[in-house]
Parts: C-alpha cells; sequence; structure tokens
C-alpha cells in the first residue's frame, strides 16, 4: 500500500524530522519484505482479507537495534477481536528473522474507512 510509512528512518508526520537508519540498505529491505509478508498472515476474522491490504496498517518502523514499531487501528474501534490483533500482529512480526522485538500501537486516528484498501482487498470482499 503506497500510503503506509514503511521506514528504518524515524519521521514525524507533518515536521519533516528524519534521522537515517544505521540498517544496511540491503538488510533493511528484506526485513521490511519479510515484515510485510508476515502482516499479510494476519487476517481480520470477519473480513476475507489481511490486514496490510485492508489498510489497517498506518506505520511500520524498523529501529536501528532491530526492533519494531507498528501503529494500526481496526475496522472499527468496537471491533471483537480488539483485545486479541495486537497479539497477533505481535507473534507474526516478531517470528521474522533479525526482529528484536514488536511494539504495536493501535489507534483510531484517523479512523479507517475502506477507501484504504488496495484493490486486492477489494476484490477478495466483492467491493470491486
Amino acid at each position: 500500500m503506497d500510503d503506509v510509512s514503511t521506514t528504518a528512518e524515524t519521521v514525524s508526520a507533518g515536521n519533516g524530522v528524519v534521522s537515517a537508519s544505521t540498517i544496511p540498505a540491503d538488510e533493511l529491505a528484506r526485513l521490511t519484505d519479510d515484515i510485510v509478508s508476515a502482516l499479510k498472515t494476519v487476517y481480520d476474522p470477519e473480513i476475507p482479507a489481511d490486514i496490510y491490504e485492508l489498510g489497517l496498517v498506518y506505520k511500520i518502523d524498523i529501529e536501528d537495534d532491530r526492533s519494531v514499531k507498528i501503529d494500526m487501528t481496526l475496522t472499527a474501534p468496537g471491533c471483537p477481536v480488539a483485545g486479541e490483533m495486537p497479539g497477533w500482529v505481535e507473534n507474526a512480526v516478531g517470528a521474522v528473522e533479525g526482529v528484536s522485538g514488536v511494539e504495536v500501537n493501535m489507534t483510531f486516528d484517523p479512523p479507517w474507512t475502506p477507501d484504504r484498501m488496495s484493490e486486492e482487498a477489494q476484490v477478495a470482499v466483492g467491493w470491486y
């Protein structure tokens, strides 16, 4: 998804603050690909699409110590899996080779809307 921030740099939204990573570029690319692949194994049980393609992942930060911070949301604040989903994401991403730890931050700002879904997710739910 083009609007997901996937980076080993720290970027503060709106103020342009960027600090470069000490992780070699090829290792960073592999970690990023593997983390996205891991996220694509986590599904919302009520929707036949993974959380990445649904647009539930807002930001992925890979820190220099190879810990991963993920900002994500749910389709609705009252989602029945709200208490379980962060653990599913933590387990999936934590299994990626080279990841030292995972922190999942749930946010509802901005709220999720169906326009965040990829074309793949829209096809899966029959909206395309």
